[in-house]
């Protein structure tokens, strides 16, 4: 039996989604709330990540001993993630377990939000924000979203800063949580040894009487920064960089073609940047990766590299942009789509793969396609299309950041 597709809609507004594989030996289960960074007020920066350890805090039923002891007991695989687009709380293991699993889920998403839990975790997440300031890496790269994306949401940051977390009261949380994880702001989405009948009814009875808030997302102006910075920070041992460019977005079809020029440019082996630069031993490291957002994509290159090389290695970044497009080739077109075709398929062989691929595609109102409708469009992109694309999106950094040791 083929893998099948099921969409159905609670009367409060949540959406259950499955493909189902009664011959998969695994199933997955997610829960996806259509909220993140870039829902946030200024004030509340952080929140959305704060609120998701707060869900594993446990709910009035269960504490976080509870929680963690009865998903490891079924034996399932189980994490969370907050990004600017969405929040999402997933397990994955045997199929006999994954019902249970999914009332667990269920049940934490309606945390207790207990004060004292609150002030306790505030702890954690400060300490977090201190580890990452720690990490050259990050440290450039929210100094880079925030001057790119300017006073626009897209540019918080995910973890909000030691200000807005260390002053954010608890009620600001409860009321973000009521607007914004309501019925219908929330996707379930299953994948493989999975009856959807059955998950439709465990999902019913766990989550029919959330209430549904018309929470919507807004789309302020967005008016992208441009220019160079530099910081510098003591005891550097390498330079890092990144270059950023505008590019797609979710919904755009030209996503595939994107993908495509990240992977010619600066996959991680056999691209322009990796032979031009790291197999020369110019720089440790050099890629490009695409991401697509709501509403906007942005193309970006990193790199690290030995302080004295640095201005170097920026000038073969910039040659190796401006003959992109002219040095294109069969040859490109081909590795490329293998490759990008390969990841997609790798991980739409995994019912967690597949679950996560559905739950991302509900959250940023894409229509569903399958596997083999994404391979198909994939193997449509062509050397006129890779072109075309160049055109509307130029390789042009607009912003160009560098954190290099102290002089």
């Amino acid at each position: 039996m083929a893998i099948q597709y099921y969409r159905d809609t609670l009367p409060n507004g949540l959406t259950v989604l499955a493909e189902t594989d009664p011959h998969a030996a695994t199933a997955a289960i997610g829960f996806f709330v259509r909220t993140g960074t870039r829902d946030e007020r200024p004030e509340e920066m952080g929140v959305s990540h704060f609120l998701e350890h707060m869900v594993f805090k446990g709910s009035e039923r269960r504490g976080p001993v509870e929680v963690s002891a009865e998903l490891d007991d079924l034996g399932l695989d189980h994490n969370a993630f907050t990004s600017h687009e969405m929040t999402v709380y997933y397990a994955s293991g045997l199929p006999e377990s994954i019902l249970a699993g999914t009332e667990v889920l269920a049940d934490i998403l309606r945390p207790a939000l207990r004060t004292e839990d609150f002030e306790e975790e505030r702890g954690v997440i400060l300490e977090e924000i201190a580890m990452y300031a720690d990490q050259p890496y990050w440290v450039l790269m929210e100094e880079a979203g925030e001057r790119y994306f300017r006073n626009h949401p897209l540019g918080f940051r995910v973890l909000g800063t030691t200000e807005t977390i260390s002053k954010l009261p608890v009620e600001t949380m409860r009321r973000y949580f009521d607007q914004r994880y309501a019925s219908d702001s929330v996707a379930v989405a299953a994948a493989g040894n999975v009856d959807f009948a059955e998950l439709l009814e465990k999902v019913g009875a766990a989550c029919g009487l959330w209430r549904p808030s018309g929470a919507t997302r807004e789309h302020p102006p967005l008016a992208l920064g441009e220019g160079d910075f530099t910081l510098r920070r003591p005891n550097l041992a390498a330079a890092y960089g990144v270059m950023q460019m505008p590019s797609v977005d979710l919904l755009d079809p030209r996503r595939y073609e994107a993908s495509l020029v990240a992977q010619i440019l600066g996959d991680s082996e056999g691209s322009r940047l990796f032979w031009s630069l790291v197999e020369t031993g110019l720089a440790e490291q050099a890629d490009a990766s695409f991401d697509p957002r709501d509403g906007v994509g942005e193309m970006s290159v990193h790199w690290v590299c030995d302080p004295e090389a640095s201005d170097e290695v920026e000038s073969v970044i910039r040659r190796e942009l401006d003959a992109l497009a002219s040095s294109l080739c069969e040859e490109d077109l081909v590795r490329s789509r293998a490759k990008v075709a390969t990841s997609v398929t790798l991980a739409g062989e995994r019912p967690a793969g597949r679950m996560h691929r559905l739950g991302a595609n509900w959250t940023v109102g894409r229509e569903y396609a399958t596997l083999e409708e994404e391979l198909a469009r994939i193997e449509r992109v062509s050397l006129r299309s890779l072109h075309e694309y160049l055109e509307a999106f130029p390789l042009r950094p607009r912003m160009t950041g560098r954190l290099l040791p102290e002089a």
